[in-house]
């Protein structure tokens, strides 16, 4: 059974570096666009970065040049860098899995973690 369990999530003050983790497990995701999206209080979950593993990736407006998303050479895990952040990147963020080529609406994607949780505040 396909599982995609995030982790790395925490409270950081505006400025600072965080880096999230998606381990995956029970199926290989190869072939497919491994991505993170976020769900602020009361929001809608949006779009934040994705890859496919031969190294194209996409990014939301909000997060280019502050976050970056890789996965390593195992396949195993997919990785979000957070630098400086700021309190408009508090949400729980996931990572997901979909077939299709770097799409960015939430139900081309096949595959959920259960999430974790960033606070920025200071």
């Amino acid at each position: 059974q396909a599982q995609l369990v995030e982790s790395g999530g925490g409270l950081v003050q505006p400025g600072d570096s965080l880096r999230l983790t998606c381990k995956i497990s029970g199926r290989s995701f190869t072939t497919y666009t491994m991505a993170w999206f976020r769900q602020g209080p009361g929001k809608d979950r949006e779009f934040v970065a994705a890859m496919r593993w031969f190294g194209s990736t996409r990014y939301a407006d909000s997060v280019k040049g502050r976050f970056t998303i890789s996965g390593d050479n195992a396949k195993t895990a997919v990785y979000l860098q957070m630098n400086d952040v700021n309190p408009k990147d508090t949400a729980v963020y996931y990572c997901a899995a979909a077939r299709n080529f770097l799409v960015e609406s939430p139900g081309e994607y096949d595959y959920w973690g259960q999430g974790t949780q960033v606070t920025v505040s200071s």
